[in-house]
C-alpha cells in the first residue's frame, strides 16, 4: 500500500467525507479514488475556511481536511491556518512538501517549522512505515483538548514508498475529563449566593454539545446568560433569559448585566482579550470552565477554575444544584430588568432597522432576512467588520449551530468558505454568508467554486463602494484621499459564473429579492444578492462601565 492510498484509508476510517483542496497534491487523487470527495477551490484561504466550517457544523466529529501544493500554496495557506487557531477550530493540514533532502535548506517554505505557531502540533512524514503512527498522533490531537489546526506534511518524495500492510490503524479514541467535585460544588454555592451572576458561554458548549445541559441549568438557576460570538447559538436568544451574544458590537443587554455582575460563570470559552469579542468587567469573581489548562487564568484573575469537557461540568453542577434546590428559582424579577433594557435599546435601533430611505439601511436588509428566513433551518455567517458589527447584536439564533461566529484575527473573505463548507455538511440548511465589498475583493473568486462544485448557498453583499467602518477613524479626509473607496457590479459577476445575481436598491425590493434567492438555492443554484446600502458607521458598541456592586 502506497502513502497515499494508506492516508485515504485512515481518513476514511476517521469519517472523512470531504477533502478540500488546490491542486497540485496528490491526496485530492488518491481521496477521490477512495471515494472521498475533493473540492477544488480558487485559492488555499477558502478551501480552509470551508474545511474550518465541516469540523463546527459537525462539532468536531467529522474533522475538516484541507490539502495544497508545497512552496507557495503552503504560503498561501498560511492565513487560513492562522484563522482556525485564532478560533480554536480542528482542521488537519496536509500540505505538500520539498523533497527531504531539500526540505530545510533556506530559502525553502517549510510548513512545519513556519506553521508550529498556529498550529497544535506540526510533523513532516518521513517514512511510509511512520504513517499509521504520524496520522494516529494527528487525529488524536485533533479530537481531544482544545480545538486547533494540526499540521501533517507529505513530502513531494514520499509518495512511491510503501507501508506496512494489513493497515495497523485504528480511530482515535476521545478522553473527556470533569473538574474535582469539591470545585463543582464550590462552584454552585457561588453562583447561588451571588446577588446578581451571569453565564458567560464560548464554543466549548458547541463541541461538547451541551447545549441541552446549559438550558436546563439556565432555567434552574434562573441566571441570565450571554455568549462569545464564537458560542452564539449555544443558546436560544429568543428566551426570557438571553442576553445575546458578546462581540466587538452588542446588544445593550450584554454589557448591562455583565458589567453589573458580581459573579461571572464562563463556561466553555477562553476569557480571551481581544478587539473583537465583549470584554469582561474588572473586580468581578469568575468561575471559569475550559478544557485547555493553559487558558485558565490567562486574561483574567478567577475564584474558581473548572477544568473539563463542558457537558460533564454542566451534568456535575446540575446534580449538585438540583440537591440545592427544591426547584426552579423565581427568576420573574430579572426577567423584567432583561425586557426592559433591552425593548429600551431596540427602540433607539428601530429607526435604522425598519428604514424606508434610499440607498438602504444596511440594518434594513439584515432585518428584513431575519423576518424572511425560516430561521430554525438557516445558517448565517459573517465577514469583517461593517457585516459582523451590524448582524451580530440583532440576529437572533434559536437553534444550535444556526450562527457561525468569528472575530478574534478578523479575516476579510472569511464568511464565504464558511457559508461553503456549512452547506456540504448541513446541504438541507439555507446557508447565507453576509459579505462587504471589501471581503468579497478577497475571496469573489470562490462564487465561481460555488456553482461548478454545487454548492447552492445564498450570499448576501451589503455594497457600499467604500470601506466605511474606517471612514470614522481615518486621520484625513477621505473625500479628498479617497483612500476607502471601491467600486463593483457583483450581482453581474455572480451571473457571469452561472449562478442567480440580483442588485437591489429599493427598500420595498429587499423581503421579495431575498424570496427569490431562497428560491433559487432549493433549485441548486447559487445566489448573490448585492444591496446598494448607505455608507454606515454607527454600530452597537459599549465600553465597560467602572461599577460598584
Amino acid at each position: 500500500m502506497k502513502v497515499g492510498e494508506a492516508i485515504a484509508e485512515i481518513l476514511k476510517r476517521e469519517g472523512i467525507e470531504v477533502v478540500a483542496g488546490y491542486p497540485l497534491n496528490h491526496m485530492l487523487e488518491y481521496s477521490a479514488k477512495a471515494d472521498i470527495r475533493p473540492i477544488i477551490v480558487r485559492q488555499e484561504r477558502v478551501g480552509l475556511h470551508m474545511a474550518d466550517a465541516i469540523s463546527r457544523m459537525t462539532s468536531g466529529e467529522k474533522i475538516g481536511v484541507f490539502v495544497m501544493q508545497h512552496g507557495p500554496g503552503a504560503e498561501n495557506a498560511f492565513g487560513g491556518v492562522a484563522q482556525a487557531y485564532g478560533e480554536s477550530v480542528p482542521l488537519l493540514v496536509m500540505p505538500m512538501g520539498y523533497d527531504r533532502k531539500a526540505a530545510h535548506v533556506e530559502p525553502n517554505f517549510n510548513s512545519v517549522t513556519s506553521m508550529r505557531s498556529v498550529t497544535k502540533s506540526a510533523e513532516p512524514i518521513t517514512s511510509g512505515a511512520d504513517v499509521p503512527d504520524i496520522m494516529r498522533r494527528a487525529f488524536s490531537r485533533l479530537r481531544n483538548g482544545r480545538g486547533g489546526p494540526v499540521l501533517v506534511e507529505i513530502p513531494k518524495d514520499i509518495w512511491q514508498e510503501e507501508v506496512p500492510e494489513p493497515l495497523d490503524y485504528v480511530p482515535a479514541k476521545i478522553a473527556r475529563s470533569m473538574p474535582d467535585p469539591a470545585e463543582i460544588e464550590a462552584a454552585v454555592d457561588l453562583l447561588l449566593s451571588a446577588e446578581r451572576p451571569v453565564i458567560y458561554a464560548g464554543q466549548g458548549v458547541h463541541y461538547a454539545k451541551a447545549w441541552p445541559e446549559l438550558k436546563e441549568f439556565v432555567e434552574l438557576s434562573g441566571i441570565p446568560i450571554c455568549t462569545s460570538l464564537e458560542g452564539k447559538s449555544a443558546f436560544p436568544e429568543t428566551h426570557e433569559l438571553a442576553l445575546g451574544s458578546g462581540g466587538a458590537a452588542i446588544p445593550r443587554t450584554v454589557r448591562h448585566f455583565l458589567d453589573r455582575s458580581d459573579v461571572i460563570f464562563g463556561v466553555g470559552c477562553s476569557f480571551t482579550k481581544t478587539s473583537f469579542g465583549v470584554a469582561m468587567p474588572s473586580g468581578k469573581k469568575v468561575i471559569h470552565n475550559t478544557n485547555d489548562a493553559n487558558h485558565l487564568a490567562k486574561d483574567i484573575p478567577l475564584e474558581i477554575g473548572l477544568l473539563g469537557d463542558s457537558r460533564l461540568t454542566l451534568t456535575a453542577m446540575l446534580d449538585v444544584m438540583k440537591a440545592r434546590l427544591s426547584g426552579p428559582r423565581d427568576r420573574s424579577a430579572v426577567v423584567a430588568e432583561i425586557k426592559e433594557v433591552h425593548e429600551g435599546w431596540l427602540a433607539e435601533w428601530l429607526p435604522k432597522l425598519t428604514s424606508d430611505e434610499a440607498p438602504l439601511s444596511p440594518y434594513r436588509v439584515l432585518w428584513d432576512l431575519q423576518k424572511t428566513v425560516d430561521m430554525p433551518n438557516t445558517i448565517i455567517t459573517h465577514d469583517a467588520g461593517s457585516p459582523r458589527d451590524q448582524l451580530s447584536p440583532f440576529w437572533q439564533s434559536e437553534t444550535p449551530l444556526s450562527y457561525i461566529g468569528w472575530g478574534k484575527t478578523t479575516q476579510l473573505g472569511y464568511g464565504l468558505g464558511l457559508a461553503m463548507g456549512a452547506k456540504v455538511a448541513c446541504p438541507d440548511k439555507l446557508c447565507i454568508n453576509v459579505w462587504g465589498d471589501a471581503a468579497i475583493g478577497f475571496t469573489g473568486m470562490d462564487f465561481e467554486t460555488c456553482v461548478r462544485e454545487r454548492i447552492p448557498i445564498m450570499s448576501v453583499l451589503l455594497n457600499n463602494y467604500c470601506m466605511a467602518l474606517e471612514l470614522d477613524v481615518m486621520p484625513v479626509s477621505t473625500e479628498k484621499f479617497r483612500s476607502t473607496d471601491i467600486s463593483g457590479n457583483y450581482a453581474d459577476m455572480a451571473t457571469a459564473f452561472g449562478g442567480y445575481g440580483e442588485r437591489v436598491t429599493r427598500p420595498e425590493d429587499i423581503v421579495p429579492a431575498i424570496r427569490r434567492g431562497i428560491e433559487k438555492t432549493q433549485q441548486g443554484i447559487p445566489v448573490l444578492l448585492e444591496f446598494m446600502t448607505s455608507k454606515e458607521t454607527v454600530t452597537s458598541r459599549y465600553k465597560v462601565e467602572e461599577l460598584t456592586i
